[in-house]
């Protein structure tokens, strides 16, 4: 009789080592698997901002080609006018040395 609950003590001991190392497996797998996911929607997060962020550069690139396609319209104007003041003063001063 002692030796047949020896074999029952031994069979749960065993039984309840399983239990607890499986239930303990199947925890961390879960707490593994939440850190992951959590890792993730950080990188997710990140990258969004990422590309937030170059879309703005791309706007802004847009304005500034706009702005400096402007000021050479401008620049070329005011190369025009000034071309057109020298001929101006140089008749001028052609009139009064003679």
């Amino acid at each position: 009789m002692t030796l047949e609950l020896s074999i029952v003590i031994s069979v749960l001991s065993v039984s309840f080592a399983l239990y607890s190392g499986i239930s303990n497996l199947k925890r961390n797998d879960k707490k593994d698997t939440a850190e992951e996911t959590a890792q993730l929607t950080t990188v997710i997060v990140k990258l969004e901002n990422i590309g937030d962020g170059v879309s703005e550069i791309k706007s802004d690139m847009k304005n500034v080609k706009g702005e400096v396609q402007e000021l050479r319209e401008r620049l070329v104007a005011v190369e025009q006018s000034a071309k057109s003041a020298h001929h101006r003063l140089d008749g001028l001063a052609g009139g009064v040395d003679a």
